[in-house]
């Protein structure tokens, strides 16, 4: 059983934070949260998101889990109005997922989670962490989106830098230790990732004002975030391109 009210802005994050790495998932559902853990289809990302029940305007439902088709509740959001409650409602015996929004009612068919895993997240013990304002990190990354299709993320004692280099310009945002909300770095670390990636992991926290980085050398990055009124936790994974020397 699985039925639920929801306001409109809340679950948009929530599609958002998945959406950027697959169109289908699957949500694991209990009394009281609900979960996602997915691989993009290139597994070179990761995400891992919980949301508790507070985020819900109504909240019931029974250990499960349901597959969703990501680009169907975004046709479903395309129809809402800021504040308006959605209401969400498992058909067991039709395996559908009914969604009510305004005087519309939209009855869509449940993706089958017979091959989807659970993927592990790994144990990664990174020497670096970082805390920064997200808008920070938007305006770097815009700058670089030009210049390269890489990024490359350096912490030190000092401070952070994410560095984009093309083949004529080079593009940097240095933050020093002052500016940072937190900076925990003993020694120089640097890793280089795909800006794409990067970047659409980045647009996709749209519900908070700081982003937590564990950094390490030639290492996954691990972006941590909160959203949906702090009611809601989701870490992403980015593996590396390891640079040629």
């Amino acid at each position: 059983m699985f039925s639920a009210k929801i306001k409109s802005e809340v679950l948009r994050e929530i599609t958002d934070v998945i959406s950027t790495l697959v169109d289908e998932a699957k949500f694991n559902i209990s009394p009281d949260s609900l979960s996602v853990r997915a691989v993009d289809p290139a597994h070179v990302a990761m995400v891992d998101m919980s949301v508790d029940k507070a985020a819900f305007e109504e909240y019931k439902a029974d250990e499960g889990e349901l597959g969703i088709d990501l680009d169907k509740i975004k046709e479903v959001l395309r129809l809402a109005r800021s504040g308006d409650v959605i209401s969400l409602d498992h058909d067991e015996d039709r395996n559908r997922l009914v969604v009510h929004v305004g005087n519309i009612t939209r009855q869509m068919s449940l993706v089958d989670t017979a091959g989807m895993s659970d993927p592990k997240v790994p144990n990664l013990d990174l020497p670096a962490k970082i805390v920064l304002r997200t808008n920070e990190m938007r305006q770097g990354i815009k700058a670089s989106e030009s210049v390269s299709d890489h990024i490359a993320l350096v912490a030190h004692s000092d401070g952070f830098e994410m560095i984009s280099e093309g083949d004529a310009d080079t593009v940097r945002l240095d933050l020093p230790k002052d500016l940072l909300d937190e900076l925990q770095c003993k020694e120089k670390v640097r890793s280089l990732f795909p800006l794409d990636y990067f970047s659409n992991m980045v647009k996709a926290i749209s519900g908070t004002s700081t982003l937590t980085i564990h950094l390490g050398n030639d290492y996954p990055v691990r972006m941590e975030f909160t959203f949906a009124g702090e009611n809601g936790r989701a870490t992403y994974l980015l593996a590396p391109r390891i640079e040629s020397e």
